[in-house]
């Protein structure tokens, strides 16, 4: 199993490109099972999740080509299975989203109950009572999700319990092929899920509401060929936009765009950090030594700040001249990072779903493992402050969410290495 070892101590400067959005590549990619015509996806990044969709995907029946490094056509014209397997889907939660595409082209879906980072239960309720609500007859069995619409879907108006990413695109994306109109109430705002809807659109789906928390879907008989451009990583360009904070260093963040992170930027600037908008991205700047301010944050859902980043502005606060409590409501088994973190010499302490992070004035080198993906960046972002040397095992994670992390860092000044 691989291993990254990194000394720290040096400020990052340089440029660094922001890759397209995992977590928006992956329902784009399921959202070809709508169709018999091709979809074609540009900046889509390289990383594992999806080749482990496309493994999905090609099991299905769906033909896949690459034309280039970072665009590939997908089409569905002959599928050949309506299931997704668990050795597929126990490698990675976002399989589910082929569920609500398959069962409004197909009408069924055999889908296996999801795996993936370790980090709260995260069910499925919400896709499957939203696909009841369509209409759909849902049966659990041997670890498998059967849904049936032999009829197909109906539109209807559901509304999500709690917000649900996974399950408004899941909703989403079934409702486009039903008959009539769906409401979908209470549904998620991040960027992922309107860039699906803005794909969808373009594929012959009349979806409105676009950004807001509520969708309006009038369903259609078919879809057609689109190309569509994935949109920037907002995870990632968070995660080295608090890189050049913790190290004190400069980082362009090429392609970076201000509007999908609002809060962290403004969460930065409180710290002591500089964030420009230039032409070609972000320009984020590192607090002076010794300046860097405790700040407080509570993930939520967008616009707020993401679960997705806390990890990382834990990292941050370990070196701060004050104090930070970081709340997360999202999943309540995401501070896996924080026994490693104190291994590093930081102060935490956890109360329930809160750590109170107390800065110290330096992080030692250790040995530590990565537990998540995130979890595992946060070890990145620590090791890369550190004094001596940071050996981090398990970095398989990393490559699930983070393309040529090692690269782009390198090109930045770190002294960073993967160990085979």
């Amino acid at each position: 199993m691989d291993k990254i070892s990194i000394r720290g101590g040096s400020p990052l400067k340089g440029t660094i490109e922001i890759s397209g959005a995992k977590n928006a590549a992956l329902p784009l990619m399921a959202a070809c099972l709508l169709t018999d015509a091709p979809l074609t996806l540009t900046n889509v990044p390289n990383l594992s999740d999806i080749v482990s969709m496309t493994q999905l995907l090609s099991q299905l029946g769906v033909e896949i080509t690459a034309a280039g490094s970072h665009t590939m056509k997908l089409c569905a014209k002959n599928l050949s299975s309506t299931t997704a397997p668990y050795d597929i889907v126990r490698k990675m939660r976002a399989s589910v989203l082929v569920l609500g595409p398959l069962v409004a082209r197909a009408g069924e879906a055999h889908v296996s109950l999801p795996g993936g980072c370790a980090i709260g239960t995260r069910p499925i309720d919400f896709h499957l009572k939203g696909l009841e609500a369509l209409g759909a007859e849902i049966l659990l069995e041997e670890g498998y999700v059967h849904v049936k619409a032999p009829h197909g879907l109906t539109g209807a108006t559901f509304t999500f319990p709690n917000i649900s990413v996974t399950g408004t695109e899941n909703l989403l994306m079934a409702a486009a092929l039903a008959k009539g109109q769906t409401r979908l109430i209470n549904a998620a705002r991040e960027p992922e899920v309107s860039d699906l809807a803005h794909c969808l659109n373009a594929m012959g789906a009349k979806i409105s509401g676009i950004g807001t928390d509520t969708l309006i879907i009038d369903g259609v008989e078919s879809l057609h060929a689109a190309t569509h451009r994935v949109i920037s990583d907002r995870i990632e360009a968070g995660t080295y936009a608090i890189a050049a904070a913790i190290t004190g260093g400069e980082i362009l963040l090429k392609g970076a765009q201000l509007p999908l992170i609002p809060i962290v930027a403004s969460l930065l600037k409180r710290a002591g950090a500089k964030v420009e908008e230039k032409e070609e991205g972000l320009l984020v700047t590192g607090p002076a030594a010794g300046s860097l301010q405790g700040v407080d944050v509570m993930t939520e859902p967008f616009p707020g700040f993401a679960t997705d980043l806390q990890a990382q502005w834990m990292a941050l606060m370990t070196l701060s001249s004050g104090a930070a409590l970081i709340t997360e409501t999202i999943f309540e088994n995401r501070f896996m990072h924080v026994p490693e973190l104190c291994r590093m010499g930081a102060n935490i302490t956890i109360h329930g779903g809160s750590a109170l992070v107390r800065g110290v004035p330096r992080l030692k080198g250790a040995p530590v493992m990565a537990t998540d993906l995130r979890a595992s960046v946060s070890l990145v972002l620590a090791a890369l402050a550190a004094e001596g040397t940071t050996v981090i095992n398990r970095v398989y994670h990393l490559d699930r969410g983070y393309e040529k992390l090692e690269e782009k860092l390198l090109a930045c000044g770190a002294h960073i290495e993967r160990i085979k």
